[in-house]
């Protein structure tokens, strides 16, 4: 599997990506997440632009998408109930999906996240079980709980290597 940096040629595969794992969320139980069409095309549009959207490629074929930036988020500014592992410099990753039926794809993305800044900060929703299980698979601690610009609570995770 090889990551590159998403351009707009690929726009029609990574959005049917997000709406199989909007499927997925909602049929394993996840009906508060990504909804309204989140993440809609405007944003992944902009993603690209902005040169943080990246893709997982298998055999020619996208397997995997993901948001990921160097640099402060806004709404990890404020954590509650716990605390960051550390203020060093840290990377965030949003918005990650794998297609449907392919295995080992979001590791594989948060490793080469890790290849570039090894701190990185990561939020889910509390009914997203898929995610916490992958985060925990990955070793990343949960340190609490940040609220998105929105006001939706989310549990956040961070992991330092």
């Amino acid at each position: 599997m090889e990551i590159r940096q998403t351009v707009m040629d690929d726009l029609e595969e990574v959005m049917e990506i997000y709406d199989d794992a909007r499927k997925y969320m909602r049929d394993s139980g996840n009906v508060n997440q990504w909804v309204n069409g989140y993440p809609n095309i405007e944003l992944i549009k902009q993603d690209i632009l902005d040169e943080k959207s990246y893709v997982c490629v298998d055999c020619n074929r996208i397997v995997g998408v993901f948001y990921f930036n160097k640099g402060p988020d806004p709404t990890y500014l404020t954590i509650y109930e716990g605390a960051w592992i550390n203020e060093e410099p840290y990377s965030v990753v949003h918005r990650i999906a794998s297609a449907s039926r392919q295995k080992g794809v979001a590791s594989h993305c948060l490793d080469w996240c890790f290849n570039r800044l090894p701190n990185i900060r990561i939020d889910t929703h509390r009914d997203n079980y898929i995610m916490m299980n992958l985060l925990a698979k990955n070793s990343f601690s949960r340190c609490g709980i940040i609220y998105l610009e929105d006001g939706s609570e989310r549990i956040a995770y961070q992991k330092v290597i």
